[in-house]
């Protein structure tokens, strides 16, 4: 008879935030979940992170919003949102219901306004934790925040003294050195980090000699930013130790786990829902027999274990 193989847990933590499994949906890609419910089963994710809320209504950047490109998507929306309130009236009771935990990711026009904006959900039953998208290349003024170590650091500090939950920093690629700001959010009491945001782009209709986006430029998401967020995972997983989520072009479970072996303790997957919205049930499926291909029989056995060179050929 064949051995009996162990169960895998699939069970992470982020810092305080516990999840069931590492699978997570991010911000902007997923609506409020109401859109994908009769797709996905949401109560298997590990995470659900809506659409960023800010304090006021938004009406986002002028059309047109979103343009494909070679292997991947160019967006602009602005931060399109009812605000906070409309939030916490309409939308957080559903996702309340769901099972997942639900990670509110916030965005301000300035540091006060992100401290605000935390110690408004402080009381709100329901959320499990705070994302701060401070990293958006959408729009100007407080996402701004991620792109200075000192910015970075007082921000999130002051959202850790006005908020109780766990809070992770969302960065962005678009530094020079993310390292520098991955250590400030630690410093300062960021309990994991999102890596990355989009990388800034562009597209232009060279016959009209305009610009494609309304807004001019755009965040690029998807497979052509996965080495870039490899990259800044790994670097960041070697000067903080504090736990990573990965994301950038996560579509397949190789993905998954090589951002697991890169130094992530969790993923969350972005613009694949766009194009494959059962993605996130199928990456859960696979995820137990890949860890198995490795012996491992958690996620937390995998994470950080890639080697520090390329596999020559003299290699086993």
């Amino acid at each position: 008879m064949p051995a009996c193989i162990a169960p895998v847990r699939l069970e992470v933590s982020l810092g305080r935030l516990k999840l069931a499994n590492p699978i997570a949906v991010a911000s902007g890609t997923f609506g409020y979940a109401r859109e994908m419910a009769g797709l996905v089963d949401l109560a298997r994710l590990g995470a659900i992170l809506p659409k960023t809320i800010t304090r006021q209504p938004r009406p986002g950047n002028p059309p047109p919003r979103t343009i494909e490109t070679t292997g991947g998507l160019l967006n602009s929306i602005g931060l399109d949102n009812d605000g906070i309130e409309a939030f916490i009236e309409r939308q957080l009771p559903y996702l309340a219901s769901l099972g997942p935990a639900i990670v509110v990711s916030i965005a301000g026009k300035s540091c006060e306004e992100f401290v605000e904006m935390a110690a408004r959900l402080e009381g709100i039953a329901g959320i499990a934790a705070i994302e701060l998208n401070i990293s958006c290349p959408n729009v100007s003024g407080g996402v701004d925040f991620g792109a200075k170590a000192a910015s970075c650091e007082r921000l999130v500090a002051g959202v850790r003294r006005a908020c109780s939950r766990p809070v992770l920093a969302k960065l962005t690629p678009n530094v020079t050195d993310v390292t520098e700001i991955a250590r400030a959010a630690e410093a300062s009491g960021a309990d994991a980090l999102s890596l990355v945001n989009t990388c800034l782009g562009m597209a232009v209709d060279w016959r009209r000699r305009r610009p494609v986006l309304g807004n001019v430029v755009g965040g690029l998401s998807g497979p052509a930013i996965k080495p870039i967020a490899l990259r800044i995972v790994y670097q960041v997983a070697r000067v903080v130790k504090i736990p990573l989520v990965g994301i950038g072009g996560i579509a397949t479970i190789d993905d998954v786990m090589e951002f697991l072996v890169a130094g992530a303790t969790a993923v969350q997957i972005g613009t694949a829902n766009f194009y494959n919205p059962t993605v996130s049930m199928q990456l859960l499926d696979a995820l137990p027999a890949a860890l198995a291909e490795l012996g491992a029989t958690s996620v937390d056995e995998v994470v950080g274990t890639m080697h520090g060179k390329a596999r020559s050929t003299n290699d086993e």
